[in-house]
């Protein structure tokens, strides 16, 4: 699934088991974070959450500059 950019290129929404994998970290600590508002995400319906891409790469950009890294 992707979203479309005002720019007109389109970004793809992730389901929380991809940002788990991209993260290397379990779903349920995906779920935590974005209920804990550090990670933006879009809901789709009753159940279904969905991260941009874009969102994901801020947020590890930002646990990089936190780091130091």
């Amino acid at each position: 699934m992707q979203r479309q950019q005002p720019g007109g290129a389109a970004v793809p929404l992730l389901m929380i088991t991809e940002v788990a994998a991209v993260l290397r970290v379990s779903k349920r600590t995906a779920y935590a974070l974005v209920r804990s508002g550090q990670l933006p995400s879009v809901r789709i319906g009753r159940r279904g959450v969905r991260v941009l891409q874009t969102d994901l790469e801020h947020y590890v950009a930002a646990a990089r500059d936190r780091e130091g890294r």
